[in-house]
């Protein structure tokens, strides 16, 4: 694989860690994988988000923290490179959503110590797929405490990612539109995307295209 490190991103429902698992699979890469079983107040935000908010998205700072730093010293020699299905970054984002400002203040604060330490991505691709769409996979995993994430809550989420990546330059960035395609199914669409990988230029700051 060209990059060492690859990270995968997108909204809920993007398909982020089945191309995620795909890819390590087809190319012996590390896989790092977000635990989001291992957090107790998911389950507690989707019923009450006001009330669960700040320690849910501390968890998951933490979390990522711990995995993404472990990766910057770590160097494994039976693996050719690493493929994350989440980024460090997604912590501020989903915070901007949540959490009421006070937190958000303390939260940032946490944030920006940590986040000058963890491991970039040497590439990040991010899926993007349409609100549907996202419902309809959101659905066929059938997790109990996602099935009623609004359409909202969704574009929300949408929009704090494209704000963000278009402002920042600390790495490179792939856009895929998969709204329209399956690429876990259809080997053509995902030749595609290992092809856009293999000759991204890495003098570029992104691009956006299109599958099918």
């Amino acid at each position: 694989m060209k990059f060492d490190f690859l990270t995968i991103e997108g909204n809920i429902g993007s398909g982020k860690t089945s191309l995620a698992k795909k890819i390590a699979s087809d190319f012996n890469g590390k896989l790092i994988l977000e635990e989001f079983a291992d957090n107790p107040f998911l389950p507690k935000f989707y019923k009450n988000s006001k009330s669960n908010a700040f320690p849910l998205e501390l968890f998951f700072m933490a979390e990522r923290f711990n995995q993404l730093s472990g990766e910057k010293s770590e160097i494994d020699l039976f693996s050719e490179f690493t493929v994350s299905d989440y980024s460090f970054f997604k912590s501020k984002l989903f915070a901007q959503n949540n959490l009421e400002q006070d937190e958000l203040n303390l939260f940032n604060r946490l944030y920006n110590i940590m986040f000058s330490t963890v491991k970039k991505p040497d590439l990040l691709i991010y899926l993007h797929a349409d609100i549907e769409r996202l419902q309809e996979n959101i659905k066929i995993r059938g997790r109990e405490y996602e099935k009623n994430i609004s359409n909202n809550y969704l574009k929300e989420i949408e929009k704090k990612y494209f704000d963000y990546l278009k402002k920042q330059n600390d790495f490179p960035v792939l856009m895929l539109d998969v709204s329209k395609q399956n690429f876990i199914e259809d080997h053509k669409i995902y030749n595609q995307i290992i092809t856009e990988i293999k000759e991204f230029e890495e003098d570029v700051r992104i691009k956006s295209l299109i599958l099918g």
